[in-house]
């Protein structure tokens, strides 16, 4: 999904109970009052000072009911989130790299059209289009109009999604879908390769011009609008996403998550090697370091193509599982380190826990907010020094409960 559609730890919103029957009448005075007739008379001032021809708001809203199931939705934002195996294993299956490779095969001229035009590998393209949609597969069952509609009327960001609503109207006035056939997530997002509204405005191309950029029902106009959208955001052509590594024995943790980006070649300085023995083509792009799993796990070098696929999703998970499948889909291998067992993610709550037993035992932290940032980071590495682990600065929920313990001492 793209940037903008994913929203992550928000307070859920009680989802109110309407029943007051919708009327569409012909002038948006016939509305009735304090219910959704009422919204409706509402949107249609918005929606006609931005240019929507009266017959077209009727049509888009022809059967519009606030939908409880839309705001369910945005409730079931788990506390627990996956590990990054997970999250990576899920999405970069076997079937889906097999698929995948049919697709390049089959999409073979246009997206080589498509690389040349703007710089995006192909597999970086096709990943983000399985990862998306399973290539086109579920785009989402959702009317994105009433969807986003309900999303405003119920309080949920609702200037973000009432801006998302008129821009979605806006395309259709355009000509570019009806619609009823702008269908997509419980979020808005739309097409083979889920754009918001608005970024459909800023990205989408006509690449088959045929005079509309259609990303619901051609393919080549969704890969090449996906293609456009990383250009526009920073893609580096010729440069990789990243690469695996491996570390040296008495590797300084601490000091590597401190760094911030680093050129391949200080890393190299550090100790640092790709893990296919392979020699980093250009030392001098800058990087940062990543460590998913702990010490015991995959570890890597991030290059800002890799934060330039987070601008779909701002994610590290989705951008290394979106990476992983275009290296794949090339031929490329499983990670070379295998991810450790038994590695369980800690919660929002559990963070926050852990931040406040640490500066308990004197160890600062900053602000005991949920975020695993550089002070937080740094004094999990001291923990783990004086506890005679490695100090990897990697949060675990082992950590958590040691610190339970000897916190729980303390107070005794």
């Amino acid at each position: 999904m793209e940037a903008g559609s994913r929203i992550w730890n928000v307070t859920s919103l009680c989802c109110i109970a309407l029943t007051a029957s919708l009327v569409i009448a012909a002038t948006p005075a016939a509305a009735s009052s304090g219910g959704q007739g009422a919204y409706l008379s509402e949107l249609w001032k918005e929606a006609k000072a931005r240019g929507i021809p009266r017959d077209l708001f009727d049509n888009a809203f022809d059967d519009f009911r606030i939908d409880p199931k839309i705001m369910d939705l945005t409730k079931k934002q788990p506390e627990s989130i996956s590990t990054v195996q997970d999250y990576v294993e899920k999405r970069v299956s076997a079937t889906r790299i097999e698929a995948g490779r049919l697709k390049l095969d089959e999409r073979r001229q246009s997206l080589s059209q498509i690389e040349q035009a703007y710089g995006v590998p192909a597999e970086i393209i096709v990943a983000i289009w399985g990862i998306e949609t399973n290539y086109g597969g579920f785009v989402g069952g959702n009317n994105v109009v009433h969807a986003l509609a309900t999303l405003a009327h119920e309080g949920y960001r609702d200037r973000y999604f009432r801006d998302e609503l008129m821009t979605a109207l806006e395309i259709a006035r355009d000509g570019h879908i009806r619609p009823d056939q702008m269908i997509g997530s419980w979020a808005g997002a739309m097409g083979q390769t889920q754009f918001m509204p608005s970024s459909f405005m800023r990205y989408a191309v006509d690449f088959e011009a045929d005079g509309r950029a259609d990303i619901w029902n051609s393919v080549p106009d969704a890969l090449a609008s996906s293609a456009n959208y990383l250009r526009k955001n920073g893609w580096r052509h010729g440069e990789a996403w990243g690469y695996e590594v491996k570390l040296p024995r008495d590797f300084d943790f601490a000091r590597a998550w401190s760094a911030g980006r680093l050129t391949l070649q200080d890393w190299q300085r550090m100790g640092i090697r790709r893990a296919d023995g392979e020699n980093f083509p250009r030392p001098g792009d800058p990087a940062r370091f990543f460590l998913p799993a702990g010490g015991s796990g995959p570890a890597f070098l991030l290059l800002r193509n890799f934060d330039v696929i987070k601008r779909y999703n701002n994610s590290d998970s989705y951008a290394l599982s979106v990476a992983h499948l275009a290296d794949r889909l090339e031929a490329g291998e499983p990670f070379v380190t295998r991810w450790p067992s038994g590695v369980l993610p800690l919660s929002w709550s559990e963070r926050q826990e852990l931040q406040t037993l640490l500066a308990a035992r004197g160890f600062d932290v900053g602000k005991a907010d949920g975020r695993i940032g550089q002070k937080t980071r740094s004094a999990i590495a001291r923990f783990q020094l004086k506890q005679n682990m490695r100090p990897d600065a990697f949060p675990t929920k082992r950590l958590l409960q040691m610190l339970r313990v000897q916190n729980a001492s303390l107070v005794e």
